[in-house]
């Protein structure tokens, strides 16, 4: 259908995006429907509740204090970041440096002196000081981000120089 003169006078708005979009959700867990819509995580947890491979497509114990990870081959954040094993290596070294981690508690924390060995792109070893037969499901708690995200965010560093108790 053709304008009318009248018509094509009018002034459109543009198309362009202008300004930012601010999402308030003052649910006291909003953090984590953020962290689990934005991040990947080693394991997720089935209908059933059991562990599976999200980001880890498999673990194995090479002894009873080393656990060998191979990261999951094609898994990508949303900025299009292939998330590997040094993915996992920045997440776990930015949040070994906190005292308390975890909004649920530090039984989610790993042990302070554990050791994360990159093998190649897509395998790690972690070094354990003492066994943890809770390591995998330590693992349903911690985030992997893109370099994207520790670079401008990173859990409030930019804004309040550390990511933990202001939850």
């Amino acid at each position: 259908m053709a304008e009318t003169a009248a018509e094509a006078t009018v002034e459109r708005p543009s198309r362009t995006p202008v300004g930012t979009v601010h999402i308030v959700d003052p649910h006291p867990l909003n953090w984590l429907y953020i962290t689990w819509n934005t991040m990947e995580e080693p394991v997720r947890t089935d209908a059933q509740g059991h562990l599976v491979g999200a980001a880890m497509e498999e673990s194995r114990w090479i002894d009873d204090k080393t656990l060998e990870v191979r990261m999951r081959r094609g898994v990508r954040f949303q900025d299009g970041e292939e998330c590997n094993a040094n993915s996992f290596r920045r997440a776990f070294d930015e949040v070994q440096r906190w005292r308390v981690p975890h909004p649920p508690g530090t039984s989610l924390n790993f042990h302070p002196q554990t050791r994360l060995e990159v093998v190649d792109d897509h395998t790690l070893r972690m070094h354990f000081p003492e066994p943890d037969g809770l390591i995998l499901g330590k693992f349903r708690g911690f985030h992997i981000p893109s370099t994207r995200f520790w670079d401008e965010h990173g859990f409030g560093y930019k804004k309040l120089g550390s990511g933990e108790g202001h939850w």
